[in-house]
């Protein structure tokens, strides 16, 4: 069960999340002003933050500044009413890996945590030896010679769509970030890469038409699950 730090100043959107954060499996700490929640994470254990950036006491990007110091690697998502491009700005070079703008839907912010996590988990768990072999319902995946394969089917991949393969590959049945697939692969995340993205992903669906129970899945404004 991930722990979560939950610093929200407005009361009734912080029992909301409790609440709904905790009925998905998250034990969920929540404060309502920065100094406190900023003591809290010094004091406790936290595998996840979800940060307001406008707080009393101590702003979200003041906290995750400090968590920063102390922790590289925990996971930093701010809520936040503000969409001003310079703000996102600021917060990504902090460091933190999403931004949610109020108002905002649950299962996104849900979506957007799995998504965080389940990446976590695979930088953890990732072999030292490069997986290259993998199985997709009746198909056979050869990324290393850019090969996908079925019964009475072979097919040839570029060396994009083999990337974008893999990397559904490597997460298959779960959740991965659009953006984390745009750099991966692009080294940037921006709208004509995004498009190029999703030109690769309805050829990848075509490949892929001839197993029903295999799809890749669209998770609107989060990113794609390959399911198989």
């Amino acid at each position: 069960m991930a722990k979560i730090l939950l610093v929200e100043d407005d009361i009734s959107m912080g029992f909301l999340l409790v609440d709904f954060l905790e009925s998905n499996g998250f034990d969920v700490k929540l404060y309502k002003d920065g100094k406190r929640g900023l003591e809290a994470y010094k004091k406790g254990r936290y595998d996840f933050c979800i940060l307001d950036v406008m707080l009393p006491g101590m702003d979200g990007f003041t906290i995750a500044e400090n968590i920063r110091e102390m922790d590289k690697k925990v996971p930093i998502i701010f809520l936040t009413a503000r969409s001003m491009k310079q703000d996102k700005i600021k917060g990504f070079q902090l460091g933190v890996d999403d931004y949610v703008t109020k108002p905002f839907d649950e299962d996104e912010l849900l979506c957007r945590i799995q998504a965080i996590l389940n990446r976590m988990n695979l930088q953890e768990e990732a072999p030292k030896e490069e997986i290259t072999s993998f199985e997709i319902g009746k198909y056979r995946f050869d990324s290393a010679n850019q090969r996908l394969e079925t019964d009475g089917f072979t097919k040839r991949l570029t060396q994009k769509e083999c990337d974008v393969l893999r990397i559904l590959c490597l997460s298959i049945n779960n959740i991965v970030k659009r953006e984390d697939i745009l750099i991966a692969i692009w080294g940037e995340n921006d709208y004509f890469h995004g498009r190029s993205l999703d030109v690769f992903i309805a050829k990848l669906r075509k490949y892929l038409k001839e197993d029903e129970n295999v799809s890749i899945e669209n998770v609107p404004k989060v990113g794609f699950v390959l399911n198989g």
